[in-house]
């Protein structure tokens, strides 16, 4: 008599594992712990096997029948359905979705910053589409360079040589987990559209600098907002270390913001000396959002920080246009007037800016040497030097007393 689904539902566990026959050796394997196993015994090359089918209720009596024709129609062909299976468990291990996404829970567990873990999903989302079920080591340069292609039509420039260099690294890991034999990324060098470097719009001109901070001044949007935009301008960090900045982070006696290296682009940690300035706009800041953990928080619920776009847009609320002003545009200003004053140590200014010297050595130079007696007395430089700009009155000239 068939095997029916009422009797499978019904069958119970006995003192030892018993088996429920489904026809042309199917079966139902019932064990006495109540679990329900289906497998189905086969004999390939003279030796007997037996094939996992799934654990009931998860795979049904019909979806049991139905895996059981599958493995059938594979020995007729004379393939072993285990070995089969195997071979798929391995690709589906081996193909460039598994690599990639191994390569993030990797690079979170190491601590990079979600940001820039955001961005790194993002374009390998974007190879998935074409690439995310190939076997890593099968993948050729022709492969990638279709995928690129299509990117490139739309005018992605850009983004299509992040993509070549994001997938780079995922075969590079594949290479260094023994599942990929080469890098055919490396293939397509000059293959792609070189895109134009477009800076982030920054103002410069000192009469304009004055009348950005007067009109951040007078902005009429959330008050947090405005003290953002005003510390953005004395501190200039990314704004990413901005709008994510804590007040365990702060310690207003010393006057020394600490930022964690999680939280920095080059991965180590990073002081900001606080000038006078600052320090009053932390202390009014103090009192609308020291009860929390976050310095700017969200104005929809407390539990998050501002978002990415919150400065921008409050810039293009003031009137100021991408292609005049953004967020980042205050650290190009901070960096083009320090230097252009010929006071202050590059070095210091680079310091302070967190940039990483390319040169090895110099690197290893300029992180051991902090500058910091420097860098505190230019933190109070250039608050007063902003100060000058914003009253609009005379302006200092650059190469100020010494």
């Amino acid at each position: 008599m068939p095997l029916k689904d009422l009797t499978v539902r019904n069958a119970k566990p006995r003192a030892s594992p018993y088996k429920l026959a489904g026809g042309r050796a199917l079966y139902l394997l019932v064990q006495p712990s109540g679990g329900k196993l289906w497998r189905g015994y086969y004999r390939f090359e003279g030796k007997q096997k037996t094939l996992a089918l799934g654990v009931y209720p998860d795979v049904s009596l019909e979806e049991a029948r139905r895996l059981w024709d599958e493995a059938r129609k594979l020995l007729a062909q004379g393939i072993d359905p285990s070995a089969q299976r195997r071979a798929e468990k391995c690709a589906k291990e081996d193909s460039f979705r598994a690599v990639a996404l191994e390569l993030l829970a990797k690079h979170e567990r190491e601590g990079q910053a979600p940001a820039t873990l955001d961005k790194k999903r993002w374009l390998f989302d974007l190879a998935f589409r074409a690439l995310g079920e190939k076997r890593v080591g099968e993948i050729t340069a022709r492969d990638l360079l279709t995928l690129l292609r299509t990117i490139e039509a739309r005018g992605l420039y850009e983004t299509a040589a992040r993509l070549r260099g994001a997938c780079g690294m995922v075969f590079r890991y594949a290479i260094a987990t023994g599942r990929a034999e080469r890098d055919p990324s490396m293939d397509l060098r000059g293959a792609l559209t070189t895109p134009v470097v477009s800076h982030r719009a920054s103002i410069v001109d000192p009469a304009a600098i004055g009348a950005l901070l007067r009109a951040i001044d007078g902005f009429a949007g959330q008050p947090t907002t405005r003290a953002a935009l005003r510390l953005a301008a004395y501190t200039f960090v990314r704004p990413g270390e901005l709008r994510r900045a804590e007040w365990a982070e702060f310690d207003l006696d010393a006057a020394v913001w600490s930022i964690p290296a999680a939280k920095m682009k080059m991965r180590r940690p990073h002081r900001v000396p606080l000038a006078r300035q600052s320090l009053a706009i932390l202390h009014d800041l103090h009192a609308l959002t020291g009860g929390g953990r976050w310095v700017f928080p969200s104005v929809r619920t407390i539990a998050r920080p501002i978002s990415e776009n919150t400065l921008n847009a409050a810039l293009r609320r003031l009137g100021y246009s991408s292609e005049e002003m953004t967020a980042h545009g205050f650290r190009s200003m901070a960096s083009t007037r320090l230097n252009e004053m010929g006071r202050w140590n590059p070095d210091a200014i680079e310091r302070q800016l967190a940039h990483q010297e390319a040169n090895a050595v110099r690197r290893a130079y300029t992180h051991a040497a902090e500058f910091w007696l420097e860098r505190v007395a230019m933190m109070e430089a250039w608050a007063a030097y902003l100060d000058e700009l914003r009253e609009g009155g005379k302006v200092l000239p650059l190469h100020a007393a010494r």
